[in-house]
């Protein structure tokens, strides 16, 4: 709203599995097949159908916005080169690409439990965060030592500094959403492995078959030009996009171009303070729109 408020064209989208985006050509949303996937096929897919959608409506390069995995799809995608002609600048908040250092109890459990035993549990389907076999198995990891689940956006998340009591209700009452079990086993294998890199289909003659390769490729995050406008903003109390973690990625970034890397650290931000903190418009989105407006 506030983008919009400032003259801007807003197009927004919903990661597939979502409750907003369970439309398929073919597929049915209670079949197997279509949860059949990973970030890998939003990258490869979703995200450069969305970017080539707007510009053919609009004629007109896009400026993205992305939180979380949002910004893991785009780093990727823009990466291999996919439609990045038609976006004139970024703007990442949470940044995720590395994994390896994320500090909430609840993912690190979650994280090796997906990665070993999780797809015996439920198949290759949906994971629905409000259904009954998941809520039983994350009552499961809530029990371990250490997890506290009392304040599940805090296990999630970190411990946000500037959330309102009724923005979080609200929260909660969409939040989380259906993604694919798939999806959370490539996730967590950015957790164990600390690379990124394409699904691991678990042995050599799979992966062999996948991509020709006994090893899955990697996104190689140099390859974004440099001289892409991006700006990214991370917290120093988020506990999915950790410091260290947001540190590797930037160092992958060295080589930008110095003009057209803008990068925001706020020590007292976690995860969900970037899209539901009550100061988030006067520290956060006030410096994005200049940062668009400077792109010209």
């Amino acid at each position: 709203m506030i983008l919009a408020d400032n003259g801007f064209d807003v197009w927004i989208s919903n990661i597939r599995g979502t409750r907003y985006s369970r439309r398929h050509v073919t597929l049915d949303p209670d079949s197997a097949d279509y949860w059949n996937w990973t970030w890998d096929d939003l990258v490869a897919h979703d995200l450069p159908a969305l970017v080539d959608l707007v510009f053919k409506q609009t004629g007109r390069k896009i400026h993205y916005i992305g939180h979380s995995m949002g910004t893991l799809i785009a780093l990727a995608s823009f990466s291999e080169g996919k439609q990045i002609d038609k976006v004139k600048s970024a703007a990442l908040l949470s940044p995720v690409a590395y994994l390896s250092h994320m500090t909430t109890a609840l993912g690190d459990v979650a994280a090796r439990a997906f990665v070993s035993e999780i797809t015996t549990i439920f198949g290759l389907a949906e994971f629905n965060p409000r259904g009954e076999p998941v809520s039983d198995f994350l009552k499961v990891l809530c029990a371990q030592a250490g997890v506290d689940c009392y304040d599940l956006i805090t296990a999630l998340t970190g411990k946000n500094c500037c959330l309102n009591a009724s923005t979080v209700d609200h929260f909660l009452k969409n939040e989380p959403q259906s993604t694919s079990t798939k999806n959370l086993v490539h996730l967590s294998q950015t957790v164990r492995d600390g690379v990124l890199s394409k699904y691991d289909y678990g042995s050599n003659d799979f992966n062999q078959a996948h991509y020709g390769e006994t090893k899955p490729p990697r996104y190689n995050l140099t390859n974004i030009p440099h001289d892409f406008p991006l700006f990214l903003s991370y917290g120093g109390q988020d506990a999915l996009s950790d410091v260290q973690d947001v540190e590797t990625l930037l160092d992958n970034l060295k080589y930008h171009d110095v003009e057209k890397l803008h990068v925001q650290y706020i020590k007292d931000y976690a995860h969900a303070d970037f899209i539901i903190g009550i100061t988030a418009k006067d520290i956060v989105y006030n410096q994005i729109i200049s940062f668009f407006r400077n792109q010209g």
